[in-house]
């Protein structure tokens, strides 16, 4: 997996400050942004948090760039709605000998592992087949519906992978670019950094918080699962750790950002 920040909002705290303060003052747009220096921006972050006030939070985005994830956690991840996604084209992208994520339970176990990468080269042959044969049978098609041949490869490629595609797994490899407001990604860390979600997505949640701590410390000073700023909300699912969770999150803030390892 591999994660980057490659655009946010300039000064995020600032214009979140900003938004807080003409929320709350008779203040006019052309003195906005008088008298807020990153000191007083973390004041007004600060109340508002207390007063649980998230939408001024929303002014305020973030753009990452992420490969070397499964077509499972896509699965998750779309689930958030208020994001934008770009996501590697199945359809216009071919995948013969196709990277795949393996779940660390399977790596750890040799007799799995095996097993496993056995079944993903099965599924990369099959998916190189099953595209060269609807290739070969899209080209004569389309010839002999008139087509010139260097038009019909062309037009046959992207017919075959397009149907190919249905074969391949979700451990399949993707990347994407992903763009989030910071009231979105908090609700994303709350979900998707809990100890209940899977390893997977609570690994990149993980990092994304840390890139993030990195450039607006105090707009996501509070982030991470539910633990950390209060009560476990999960009943009888609770993962029963919430103080080594808490820790956790502490850790990676003092640390301004830097990952904190899971034991």
């Amino acid at each position: 997996m591999k994660v980057m920040l490659i655009a946010h909002t300039p000064q995020p705290e600032r214009v979140v400050a900003a938004a807080a303060k003409l929320c709350y003052s008779n203040a006019h747009v052309d003195d906005l942004l008088e008298g807020l220096t990153p000191e007083k921006s973390r004041e007004f972050l600060a109340r508002l948090a207390d007063m649980g006030h998230e939408s001024p939070t929303e002014h305020a985005s973030f753009t990452f760039a992420i490969e070397g994830v499964s077509r499972s956690l896509l699965a998750q991840i779309t689930r958030h709605r208020i994001a934008s996604y770009s996501v590697q084209s199945q359809r216009y992208v071919r995948l013969d000998a196709f990277e795949y994520v393996t779940p660390p339970e399977v790596a750890a176990d040799d007799a799995a592992k095996a097993a496993f990468d056995a079944q993903m080269a099965g599924q990369a042959q099959q998916y190189e087949e099953i595209a060269a044969l609807l290739k070969d049978g899209h080209i004569r098609r389309l010839m002999q519906q008139g087509m010139d041949e260097k038009q019909a490869v062309r037009k046959a490629e992207k017919l075959a992978i397009e149907d190919a595609r249905f074969i391949l797994p979700n451990a399949c490899s993707t990347k994407m670019i992903v763009t989030m407001n910071a009231r979105s990604l908090n609700n994303f860390f709350r979900h998707r950094c809990c100890r209940r979600a899977q390893w997977e997505i609570r690994a990149l949640a993980d990092e994304m918080l840390r890139l993030v701590l990195g450039v607006a410390p105090a707009l996501f000073a509070r982030s991470g699962p539910p633990c950390v700023a209060g009560a476990c909300p999960e009943g009888a699912m609770s993962c029963g750790h919430a103080a080594e969770v808490r820790e956790k999150y502490s850790a990676m803030r003092k640390e301004g950002g830097t990952p904190c390892r899971e034991d």
